[in-house]
């Protein structure tokens, strides 16, 4: 460990795992974009990675500050050049080549850049062990956020490349997730095709239906059930407490076969009503669960007050304690919503008949040989869209919910 906390010697190996990073990430996007075959060109990125960071941390007096790092960034792209004998990518440079010069200018930035930042205050000798683990530390947070961002970016973007090709561009080149915009609306043709002939639009509506109703059964059933936990003192109330979330301790697969048995006995099967009985029983507990955290961390006095005014115990939850609740009440609404919307398994037994299929139980549907990928795609991106933009819009009000119940009134 000693020998690596010399400065010439962490930027080393930094830059060498940073520029392979990068290499890889910036390869698939322009593969992604244009189709050609490149590669990722490892034994170029990598050496010219390490000396980029060597050059960083050798600080040359006549080079300062922002004018260290566009020469760094020069100095990186010809390296590249160099080393791959004129094709940073692999490929010949009149092949797409606009793309490929794009490309070369994201991959010099992309490592030096973040290089500069993980390096700046290390010197070229020896290293204190704060300065270290501080670069070390910068480099572990630039490469999660590259892998996680690309494994969210990468799947949702093939999806969405995907649903605006034609068959025909498919069955050419199944890789090639370019896209000809002079098509115009015409790239929209798979959507357009989902609503006219397969009834996405009932799809989604039953889904929309089903999830906001599913939102209010939940918390018909969890805000009593949580008040009563948090506030009143009755025989076994500790152990239901503790025992709330003990149903997700048995896989929901292995529910299904019971849960599929007994609706089919009872004629619930193949309803919406089976469905709105059944979806509940998966989200009362998780929603009993966060709310009942929220309760506790609510003072106490102010209902008392409200009990001492005449207020009955009922009075004080409409008129007090659910007020004073809206942010949790509001993110345990938008959790169980997302449930609602994203469960398959139980929708995929339960419903046979196509009028009553809910959203993912229609993009299953497509999942077939005999209907074009496009469209299975298509599908998926009208299922993901809706709750990705009410999460994203949302997103701080959830967040303030779960939080505010962590600190004690």
């Amino acid at each position: 460990m000693k020998a690596l906390r010399v400065g010439y010697v962490t930027a080393t190996i930094l830059g060498l795992f940073w520029g392979a990073i990068v290499g890889i990430c910036v390869a698939i996007a322009l593969a992604l974009l244009t189709g050609a075959a490149v590669t990722p060109g490892l034994i170029a990125a990598m050496p010219a990675g390490a000396i980029a960071a060597l050059m960083l941390v050798a600080k040359v007096p006549s080079i300062k500050g922002k004018g260290q790092i566009f020469v760094v960034t020069a100095v990186f792209a010809v390296l590249i050049v160099a080393l791959r004998l004129g094709q940073p990518f692999g490929v010949a440079l009149n092949i797409s080549t606009v793309a490929q010069g794009i490309a070369l200018a994201a991959l010099a930035i992309g490592t030096v850049f973040p290089l500069a930042k993980m390096l700046h205050d290390i010197p070229f000798g020896a290293l204190s062990r704060h300065e270290f683990e501080h670069a070390v530390i910068r480099f572990l947070t630039g490469f999660g956020y590259v892998f996680f961002t690309a494994v969210v970016v990468i799947p949702f973007f093939v999806m969405v490349m995907t649903s605006l090709k034609s068959q025909q561009a498919l069955l050419v080149n199944p890789l090639d997730y370019s896209v000809d915009f002079s098509k115009g609306w015409g790239l929209f043709r798979s959507y357009v095709e989902l609503f006219r002939d397969f009834g996405f639009g009932n799809y989604l509506l039953t889904s929309f239906f089903v999830s906001v109703m599913t939102v209010l059964l939940t918390l018909l059933f969890s805000v009593p059930g949580a008040y009563a936990v948090a506030r009143l003192r009755f025989k076994g109330q500790a152990v239901m407490s503790r025992s709330i979330l003990l149903i997700y301790m048995v896989p929901m697969i292995v529910l299904a076969l019971p849960i599929y048995i007994a609706f089919s006995s009872v004629g619930l099967r193949n309803s919406l009503l089976g469905i709105l009985l059944i979806y509940p029983v998966t989200t009362i507990p998780v929603a009993l669960y966060m709310l009942q955290g929220y309760f506790r961390g609510l003072p106490a006095e102010i209902e008392e007050a409200g009990l001492m005014d005449g207020l009955s115990r009922l009075k004080v939850i409409w008129k007090i304690t659910l007020p004073l609740s809206l942010p949790a009440i509001a993110s345990v609404s938008l959790y169980v919503f997302m449930i609602a919307w994203n469960e398959f398994l139980l929708a995929f037994m339960l419903l046979d008949d196509p009028s009553k299929f809910t959203l993912t139980r229609g993009v299953a549907m497509l999942n077939s040989s005999e209907i074009p990928r496009q469209h299975l795609m298509a599908g998926s991106v009208i299922a993901t869209i809706p709750i990705m933009l009410i999460f994203l819009g949302l997103e701080k009000f959830m967040t303030k919910g779960l939080t505010a119940g962590g600190v004690k009134g």
